[in-house]
Parts: structure tokens; sequence; C-alpha cells
């Protein structure tokens, strides 16, 4: 939907680039780790998302003829504009699967490219990637309240403007049902559905016209909005005439849509109603601020809701609204690389990586990753990134790499797979994932360690440049 050109990116990756082509180090082999330091709405896991849709943008990624025209005004030089006239990404980068569980610290995906072009598409990784992963996230969590009752994505009109598009993609990788959002349905193949504004009850003088010709125009599919002025006295009793109208005409009320007020005790008054109507194929849907705590509350209560539409608490990713996931340097001109920070759990991890999930005999992760160097095939005891007493034997346990080739020569290295399929991926890894971590309140943490060799590493480095 958007038009993408490699000037969807932050200034300072041009400034950068710029003096690394005036150097002479546009040659130079770089690998970039992408990575999140921290579980977003205090759950016990992520899902990630965004990377089909990236892999593709980032294959086609240029600089257009008015690109260049505005980066000459912004002071850039001629032979660096006519080295990005050129420019396409030509690098290696591997990554989990779209719709696996992922967690904090260790590496998600890796980008292995010429410095330039690792550098000028970090803010676009991060963008897609970072934002993708959370709203997956948010409506995996409200998912797993959810049980078996139907959820759509609501929120188009609360976004933050064009996020909506992608976050009605994210939002079925995460276990949701349709969407309201047409184009993104269009474009994802994704189920759409809609109801009525209460402006269109609104916009007649009486309600039960309004349902009545509603129905008319829509009898397949046909959800009527109950609540614009009395949801007991007048939205559910004529809703109950037009479902009889219909059905005399071999047709049937598909469901009520509750858009405020006490929703617990309307959808209980409302399916009373309705099945002493003799109405009870007909489905309740409730929207209205939607959230993982009042889904939860309202089933807890028992309301007979069959439907959820959540918006703005799923768009925006509320509260949390950002996941925090960086794109850090690991090796360059043929070394690693590190950042030191006083803060130990800011200090990056080096070298080209690989990264293990840790399962039992039966194939179920018993809660841990190993990240280890690229050439590990094994690792046998991982320890404690920030913790270094800390350590895990892991020699009995069957080790899942994780990080494969999605893209070579800056050609994606397979077929893109529907939203269907991702999202069915998405719910096998979390079925393997221990109910623990699962939790939605205090969940059991996940853990994290790395290999004894890439400890090594790490501490040799930190020990150089302390020393410097």
């Amino acid at each position: 939907m958007h038009n993408f050109s490699a000037t969807y990116t932050d200034q300072y990756q041009l400034a950068m680039a710029q003096v690394y082509f005036n150097k002479g180090h546009r040659d130079h082999k770089a690998v970039f780790d992408y990575f999140f330091r921290k579980l977003p709405f205090k759950g016990g896991y992520a899902v990630f998302a965004g990377l089909e849709e990236l892999l593709g943008i980032i294959q086609e990624l240029r600089f257009e003829e008015r690109d260049l025209l505005f980066l000459q005004e912004q002071g850039f030089k001629k032979d660096f504009l006519k080295y990005l006239h050129n420019f396409q990404f030509r690098g290696n980068i591997r990554s989990v699967k779209e719709g696996d569980i992922v967690f904090p610290t260790r590496p998600v995906l890796q980008v292995e490219a010429n410095i330039i072009e690792a550098q000028i598409i970090e803010t676009l990784l991060l963008n897609h990637l970072n934002f993708q992963t959370l709203i997956a996230s948010k409506a995996s969590r409200i998912r797993l309240v959810a049980g078996d009752s139907k959820l759509l994505d609501f929120g188009l009109r609360r976004a933050q403007a064009t996020g909506g598009y992608f976050a009605s993609r994210a939002a079925i990788i995460g276990g949701f049902d349709g969407t309201s959002n047409v184009i993104a349905a269009r474009d994802y193949d994704i189920p759409v559905s809609g109801t009525m504004a209460h402006s269109f009850i609104q916009s007649y003088d009486d309600e039960l016209k309004a349902f009545r010709d509603f129905a008319e125009s829509r009898p397949e599919n046909c959800v009527l909005l109950v609540d614009t002025y009395n949801t007991l006295k007048s939205g559910i009793p004529n809703a109950i005439k037009v479902a009889k109208e219909m059905e005399e005409r071999g047709q049937k009320l598909l469901a009520v849509r509750l858009d405020s007020g006490d929703l617990s005790y309307f959808a209980k008054e409302s399916r009373r109603m309705l099945d002493e109507a003799g109405l009870d194929y007909v489905k309740i849907a409730a929207s209205n601020q939607l959230d993982e705590y009042v889904i939860k509350s309202l089933l807890e209560q028992q309301a007979p809701i069959d439907v959820f539409g959540v918006g703005t608490n799923l768009v925006t990713g509320a509260p949390d609204a950002a996941l925090d996931g960086v794109y850090k340097l690991s090796w360059s001109g043929g070394e690693p690389r590190i950042k030191i920070s006083e803060s130990i759990v800011k200090v990056t991890l080096p070298h080209k990586k690989q990264v293990f999930r840790i399962k039992d005999s039966n194939g179920k992760c018993i809660g841990a990753d190993a990240v280890a160097l690229e050439n590990e095939e094994r690792v046998e005891e991982m320890f404690h990134p920030f913790e270094p007493y800390k350590s895990l034997q892991l020699g009995q346990f069957e080790q899942e790499p994780l990080l494969h080739p999605v893209m070579e020569g800056g050609e994606v290295l397979h077929e893109k797979r529907s939203l269907e399929e991702i999202a069915a991926y998405s719910l096998k890894r979390l079925s393997e994932l221990p109910i623990e971590f699962k939790r939605f309140n205090n969940p059991h943490i996940y853990k994290i360690g790395i290999s004894e060799k890439l400890r090594e590493e790490r501490d040799k480095l930190i020990r150089h440049y302390k020393n410097t």
C-alpha cells in the first residue's frame, strides 16, 4: 500500500553512509543483530511479526530521482549521490520464521551486508518489526484470554495513521479472526467484518425502520447495533422484530452488537430476550474500549458474548505503545564488535551467532534459548548473560537452530506465506511453550543464556576496550 523508497530512513544513516563512502569503507562487511530487551505487556513471550513484508520491501528498495534531488539539497555530494542512484540491498539476512515465539536479549534476526547497505535499511527494519511484533504479541495475549470467542480488529480509525494497515496484518498473526479494515482484508486475504454506526440509526426517524432497511440490504451478514437509544427497551425488541421478519423471508439475523454500558449485564439480558423469542442462533457481539483485561473480566462473569471487536488498545499496543527493539553491530571489517556500557544489560554480544531452542525428548520447549557462535553446532552449557555464576547444563536436551537464511544476495529465498499459514505456525509454536510462560499474570521468566565460547569472546573484548 505504501510506496517505500530508500529515504524511508533516518538522516543519520545517510550521514554515516557518506563518511563510509568517502573513506573507502563502502565494501566493508558488517553484521547487525536485531533484538529487543524487554517483553511487552508484562507478558511471558512475544510473537515475531513483520518479516515477510519487510523482506519484499527491502528487495525492491531504491532511491528515486526525487529522493536524490532532495538529498542534493541537503548537502550530500554528487559522487555519493551517484552511488545511491545504483543502490540496491545485496546482502544476506538470517532470521527466525515469522510467527515464532521470541524472547529478549537474543538475536531475532541478523543482517550481513556491506556497511552502507546494512545501515540504510536499519530504520525501515526497526519500524516494521518493532511495530508488528508489538501488535501480534498484544493480539496473542488477547486470544489466550478469549478462548474460542471470535476476535475482530476494529482499530483502523484509532490507529496511528497508516500504521493501522500493518496492525490488521499483525493481529491475524497473533490469533485474531478478521478485521473491519477493508484494504488490509483485500491485500492480505483477511476475512472482513463490519456492522453499522450509531449515525446510521440516528439518520432515521425510527430505529425499527433503520434496522429493516439494513436487513433488506444485507440479509446474509446482518448485524444490528442495539444501544443507540435504549438497549433493552428499544434496541433488542426491535432487533427481535426484524429477526422474525427475516425468518419469514428464509433469512437469519447474524448478530446484535453492544457498544456501551455494562456489557456483562446487557449481554446476559439480551441473550435471555433473544432465547425467549426463539432466536438462540443470533450471536452477541461486543465492542467499546476492549482489551485483554476487560475480556477476561467479562468471561469470568460468564457474559454470553460470542464476538469481541477490539480497536484502540489492540492497534496502538496499549499501554506499552512501542517495542524496544534495537539493531546493534556485532561484526565489521573482519573483526567482532561490541558496545560497552556501564549497565551490563546493555553490553552487546559480538560475532556472528546462532540461537538454539532447547527442547525435551517430546519436542516441547523447556523454557530456554541458548545463543552461540555461528559455527557452534551444540551448546553443552549455557551461562546467564549478566550473572556469571548462573548456568544450565544442556547436554541431555534437543537443540533446534532458529536463525535460517531468508535473503541471500538481496533476493528473498522462499515463497511468501499466507497470513493464515503464518498464524497457524505461530499457534503451533505457542503450543510448544509450557503453560507457565503463558500465564496472564506473573508469567515464568524464560531463560536466555550464552555459550561458553561466546562468553569468552565477549569478555575478551570487554577487557580489551577497558584497557585502551
